[in-house]
């Protein structure tokens, strides 16, 4: 089965990771590598995204099409990358996920076939 995992951060999570050392910030990318590594047999694909500063949205529902500056929902809470991933259930995914040391929210969400 393939899911997307949709890696969310938050305001408090942003400012967090801004407040660390540049030692402390090190280690916690390399451990986000760490968990990449260890689960590589199952990514197929993924990346970060730039921030959601350089997002264009455009909005279908309002008859002609809105185009905004901006990430597309409003809120505090914004996708910063994915990561797509083969394994045999949910569950397999959510253990995948448990053990996840980046930011403090993922979506998984599957794929259509």
């Amino acid at each position: 089965m393939k899911y997307v995992l949709l890696f969310v951060d938050t305001e408090q999570f942003a400012a967090d990771l801004e407040a660390m050392g540049p030692a402390e910030r090190e280690r916690a990318y390399a451990r986000v590598g760490e968990w990449m590594a260890t689960h590589r047999d199952k990514i197929r694909g993924g990346h970060k995204l730039q921030g959601p500063q350089t997002a264009t949205t455009v909005r279908l529902d309002q008859g002609e099409p809105v185009i905004m500056d901006g990430p597309f929902v409003e809120g505090k809470e914004v996708v910063s990358g994915y990561t797509e991933i083969e394994v045999a259930d949910l569950d397999e995914a959510l253990r995948m996920v448990a053990t996840w040391p980046g930011c403090p929210i993922v979506e998984i969400r599957p794929l259509e076939s």
